[in-house]
């Protein structure tokens, strides 16, 4: 196995396997996998797989329905990760903000962190006028459709956004924007306004404003409001805005500010 470019050492394939099962396991959210279609995907011979399987199921890391033929995430996985989102020192800052927010306003805000493509979210806050039957946390986004993800992006400019989008983009909706030079156009107008919009990029109806947080550099951190297109009239547009720029104000002064601990965040670069 190659070694690691920033350290020289070199890496432990069944350390890396391991965690490209879970990744993957994790990415299919509440679609169980067969033993084929793990192996299939991760380019492992099965009974290597299955060895592998074995060893996490009895550790919690992964379940296996009564069948023992479907395999999906385990618990221990939320155990890790609610493990992170409680020691996390800037979403103790962050949700409590983000809560007075959106009892302001009465819409949808999220607050999410970059890792490599994607924008994982760390906390929403849900409109009282269309709650959604599921949570957002731990989900995650392509950076390049969202507003959080774009806002991050936008700061990233001068030194290249290419390990942070995928050289094949792939549609959402008939509002992504696929094209590599409309992105970077984009993208400049976002650092220019001051905080990206995602206009039905994602979904079909949804109009979002992210706002990038910098309180490290570069920013890793964004929260955003999502606002369904039909009740967005340019009025209410600036309220919206005002009420995120004042928010954003608000968390940059109180989140501690280390420009040495910003490389430790995980923003994936």
């Amino acid at each position: 196995m190659e070694s690691d470019r920033a350290t020289g050492v070199r890496g432990v394939k069944s350390a890396a396997r391991t965690v490209d099962l879970l990744e993957l396991l994790a990415s299919r959210q509440n679609r169980p996998a067969r033993l084929r279609e793990l192996s299939d995907a991760l380019g492992a011979p099965r009974s290597s797989v299955y060895a592998l399987i074995r060893t996490l199921v009895e550790r919690g890391w992964v379940r296996v329905d009564i069948t023992g033929t479907q395999y999906s995430i385990g618990i221990r996985a939320l155990l890790a990760g609610t493990t992170y989102l409680d020691t996390d020192p800037y979403l103790r800052i962050v949700q409590p903000l983000i809560t007075d927010l959106s009892a302001e306003l009465d819409e949808t805000i999220h607050y999410g962190r970059l890792d490599r493509g994607d924008i994982v979210y760390l906390a929403t806050r849900e409109s009282s006028k269309y709650i959604r039957p599921f949570s957002r946390v731990g989900r995650q986004l392509p950076a390049f459709s969202t507003s959080m993800g774009k806002s991050l992006l936008a700061e990233r400019l001068d030194g290249g956004i290419d390990e942070h989008v995928p050289a094949d983009v792939t549609p959402l909706t008939p509002n992504t924007i696929v094209d590599h030079d409309a992105l970077l156009a984009d993208l400049e107008k976002t650092r220019e306004r001051g905080y990206a919009i995602d206009d039905e990029e994602n979904y079909v109806g949804v109009r979002c404003f992210g706002f990038a947080l910098r309180y490290t550099n570069p920013a890793t951190d964004a929260i955003s409001c999502s606002v369904p297109v039909t009740s967005l009239t340019e009025g209410r547009r600036e309220e919206i805005v005002a009420a995120m720029e004042r928010t954003r104000a608000t968390i940059e002064r109180m989140a501690p500010f280390d420009l040495a601990a910003s490389a430790e965040l995980p923003s994936g670069r």
